[in-house]
């Protein structure tokens, strides 16, 4: 039997001062195309977990994130992906839609009241990331 190989995605809960999450309207990517999703990414060879949210954090929303200020918060593992969820609600610098080819605008949701149109995946992390929820599973039957 081969061995089980999945892709890491990490994702960004930012999260202001009013508990707001931020999310971006995806645009021109191939994948859920006018829904709403947290800034992440995938794992680049070598890199830690964090790092990879932090360098995502930088060029997809132009914030600085100290490692100390990322909280682990949910895990979700769907198909062959592992998605982690981090929270951050202490940032450096101003959001910014710093990938308008692929981003078509960014805004501030209530967690309770997440947008009807965001990735299912995103929303199921985000809701159970927010609740103190771990660990889910999404697409196995």
């Amino acid at each position: 039997m081969d061995k089980y190989r999945v892709l890491v995605g990490v994702h960004l809960v930012l999260l202001d001062g009013e508990g707001r999450v931020l999310l971006g309207r995806r645009r021109d990517t191939g994948f859920g195309d006018g829904l709403f999703h947290v800034p992440a990414g995938h794992l680049e060879a070598g890199e830690s977990a964090v790092a990879g949210l932090i360098r995502e954090a930088r060029e997809e929303v132009g914030v600085e994130i100290d490692a100390r200020e990322v909280e682990f918060a949910h895990v979700l593992h769907s198909d062959e992906r592992v998605q982690l969820f981090f929270t951050v609600r202490r940032w450096g610098g101003e959001v910014v839609n710093r990938e308008p080819g692929k981003c078509s605008e960014l805004r501030w949701f209530d967690p309770a009241a997440l947008p009807a149109e965001i990735v299912e995946y995103c929303a199921v992390g985000v809701r159970a990331a927010l609740s103190g929820r771990v660990f889910s599973e999404l697409g196995w039957n």
